[in-house]
């Protein structure tokens, strides 16, 4: 069985860094992840308008132990 959950990386390199987060930090309490999908990208805007972050929502699935 498999749990799909959704995931948000940031960085204020790239949304391509954000998503090398998000799936970093993931790795690091779950076992078994087996697909990302990007579900949606973003950016955060500082008080000058200039870009703040990136944000990368990923959609990953991994192995669920019951």
């Amino acid at each position: 069985m498999y749990r799909v959950t959704d995931i948000i990386g940031i960085s204020n390199k790239s949304w391509e860094d954000a998503a090398r987060e998000a799936l970093s930090t993931a790795a690091s309490t779950l076992r078994d992840l087996r697909v990302a999908e990007v579900a949606a990208q973003d950016i955060t805007l500082g008080d000058d308008g200039k870009i703040d972050s990136y944000r990368t929502k990923l959609r990953v699935s991994f192995k669920y132990e019951k």
